[in-house]
């Protein structure tokens, strides 16, 4: 058969459902070969857009999304997702076409090496120079993008080798099953923690796997050591749980930061060194536990005291099977600031003050939301107010980037997450700012006749910057800008614009959107002067006496 055949039922093969992207001219014999197959081509409005989409498949599933583009500046602006894909941690394979390689037509006319552009962004890049490779090469990009930790992996398809004529069967997708942890560390854990007097548990971006949620809990509803999460562990275990404390939505000076000063020993569940850390874990005065699917990697925040290797849930049901609730274990002060800090999250709730604020908005979020419904977030100040105040019920239903923290990508990510979950609430969250770098997505989202809502968080600038700029008492600069009516924006694409005028219409107008078909853009103003009040002035006096 043609190698572009091959390709595409080795993609089969795979399980492979979508393809997100734009295809070039270099790319037709593969689009030919994928006409005919049960594979999707979801054909984005840019490339980024494709990238985001697929990663965030990758993330939902544990199997890697495909994204698609042509050679030069298709594939360098794939770039941003990629790298979105490999710091978040999100199985993706990239695949890019190119100019025939054994003989030049058109000299050197927009040909960059891709290859080496990925490589440091990607797991491994690679060009197929022959067919008859096919089959291994996508058997092992699928198989390294998925295995822990995931992340991209790239493959070039050069035009003359995607005609060959080649015999090649695809390869079958092997399961592969992760190694349990090491007995001896199990047993040093337990004593660890059962010796402790204040354990803490931090649950951080790779802990939302799937299983990890179930045997986790099970540690903590046996053992009720409160824990906090990182802002890409959100959901992992139900935050309604007594013993969630909070997330560590800033770097420092907030709640649980204190709690995490008070404990002698803190158990840390799937750390990524690639999502920012929530305070100095390593000192000489406590104790931390790395429990992850690989070594930890030390550097000048995270050294811990003891690593506890291999698959998470099976460490997490070895704790579980031979810990024993110690008499000695003191969370009377965790509880206190559990207390503390929901009282601080919550006291502006019923604020009817417009442009709304954004403790308001969040409560009110929280409150028109089925329990299993699919917050997608872009990245801005917003960002930093729902991982702080807004509980997360189910893994996986707080879509954040705490790792590139790239503009841009609220939106692909949602319109994916309703292509994963057509029966689920999706609800894409951004600001004006990052929403305008990837808007041309609601084409593709009408296109598609899918479900979704849009939140635009409208204050005229990019309001994180701006929080900054503030907190160093710096003149407002360089950072405001005019947008467009996001209604009749809304509408240009045929969807359906609203724009939020009183503040307490808001939980109405976002239940009639969410239940309602198609695709729906809110328009929402927003004050942001809490930004400085709350996060800036009144946590950087925070004590920590309780």
């Amino acid at each position: 058969m043609k190698a572009s055949d091959l390709f595409v039922k080795c993609l089969e093969a795979e399980g492979v459902e979508y393809i997100f992207g734009i295809p070039g001219e270099e790319n037709i014999d593969f689009l030919e070969s994928l006409r005919t197959s049960s594979i999707k081509l979801i054909l984005t409005r840019h490339e980024q857009s494709a990238a985001f989409m697929a990663a965030t498949l990758g993330r939902l599933t544990g199997k890697a999304g495909v994204a698609l583009s042509t050679l030069g500046p298709g594939a360098t602006n794939l770039v941003t997702g990629i790298a979105y894909a490999q710091l978040g941690g999100m199985p993706l394979v990239a695949i890019t076409g190119q100019k025939p390689i054994k003989k030049s037509k058109q000299g050197q006319f927009q040909i960059i090496d891709v290859v080496e552009t990925m490589r440091p962004i990607t797991k491994f890049a690679e060009q197929i120079r022959s067919g008859e490779k096919i089959p291994s090469l996508i058997r092992n990009a699928f198989k390294t993008a998925e295995d822990e930790r995931p992340g991209s992996v790239h493959l070039e398809l050069p035009e003359d080798i995607a005609i060959e004529e080649v015999q090649a069967p695809p390869l079958e997708r092997i399961k592969a099953r992760r190694p349990g942890p090491d007995p001896k560390a199990i047993d040093q854990a337990v004593e660890m923690i059962q010796n402790a007097k204040h354990p803490l548990i931090l649950v951080a971006a790779g802990a939302n796997r799937k299983l990890v949620h179930i045997r986790l809990g099970e540690f903590i509803e046996k053992t009720q050591i409160p824990f906090i999460t990182t802002q890409m562990g959100k959901g992992v275990i139900d935050e309604r749980s007594e013993a969630y404390i909070g997330t560590a939505a800033l770097s420092q000076n907030d709640y649980v930061h204190c709690a995490v000063d008070k404990a002698d020993l803190v158990i840390v569940i799937g750390h990524d060194v690639y999502e920012k850390p929530p305070s100095l874990l390593g000192h000489s005065a406590k104790q931390v536990i790395h429990v992850n699917f690989y070594p930890a990697k030390i550097d000048d925040v995270y050294f811990p005291t003891l690593e506890v290797v291999g698959d998470i849930a099976h460490t997490a049901w070895a704790l579980t099977e031979q810990i024993i609730p110690s008499p000695s274990w003191d969370f009377s002060y965790f509880k206190k600031v559990q207390t503390a800090l929901h009282n601080n999250i919550h006291r502006k709730d019923e604020d009817n003050t417009f442009p709304i604020n954004p403790a308001r908005f969040v409560s009110n979020l929280r409150k028109a939301l089925p329990e299993d419904s699919i917050l997608s977030l872009d990245n801005g100040m917003y960002k930093l107010w729902v991982a702080r105040n807004y509980p997360a019920y189910k893994p996986n239903t707080v879509l954040l980037d705490n790792a590139l923290a790239t503009m841009g990508a609220g939106l692909p990510a949602g319109i994916a997450a309703k292509l994963v979950y057509p029966d689920r609430k999706v609800i894409a969250l951004a600001g004006d700012g990052g929403f305008m770098m990837n808007s041309q997505e609601l084409e593709t989202a009408v296109r598609l006749g899918i479900d979704i809502v849009v939140i635009i968080l409208n204050d005229n600038g990019f309001g994180m910057i701006k929080w900054k700029q503030a907190g160093q008492e710096l003149p407002n600069f360089g950072l405001e800008f005019n947008n467009p009516d996001f209604v009749k924006y809304a509408e240009s694409y045929g969807a359906k614009g609203y724009r939020l005028e009183k503040t307490e219409d808001f939980i109405s107008l976002l239940q009639q959107c969410i239940n309602a078909k198609g695709v729906h853009v809110i328009d929402v103003p927003v004050d942001y002067k809490d930004n400085v009040e709350v996060m800036t002035k009144e946590l950087q006096g925070l004590s920590c006496e309780f």
